[in-house]
């Protein structure tokens, strides 16, 4: 079994403002690439419920709203905050344990560039 990581250059800093997102394509996956202060987050950019395009929802602090239906995930771990937006679903969803994280890449920035590890 081989423990290679594949690093690929997602963006130059200066591409990405704070507090700004956008989807990249890299090793085949698309990934919600964003930036909080100087620090930059890589997250799967669909989201896990019905596929919806996290990049075009919002972005306060670290944590990414789904456009579709309002659930929330911590950018800096892909950790769920929320699955759904209130209501019966969200609880039913909640109790049968129905949510689920996204999944957070490394991030490393070199030389004026962000790379993603997978």
């Amino acid at each position: 079994m081989s423990n290679f990581t594949e690093v690929v250059k997602v963006a130059k800093i200066d591409e990405l403002k704070n507090g700004t997102m956008r989807v990249v394509s890299a090793a085949g996956r698309q990934i919600l690439l964003a930036r909080v202060g100087d620090k930059y987050y890589a997250v799967d950019n669909l989201c896990p419920h019905m596929k919806e395009n996290l990049s075009q929802g919002k972005l306060e602090g670290t944590v990414v709203t789904c456009p579709l239906h309002g659930s929330q995930f911590d950018i800096s771990n892909g950790q769920v905050v929320r699955w759904l937006k209130g209501g019966l679903m969200s609880r039913i969803g909640s109790a049968l344990k129905l949510s689920k994280d996204l999944t957070a890449y490394n991030v490393k920035v070199e030389d004026g560039k962000v790379l993603v590890e997978f």
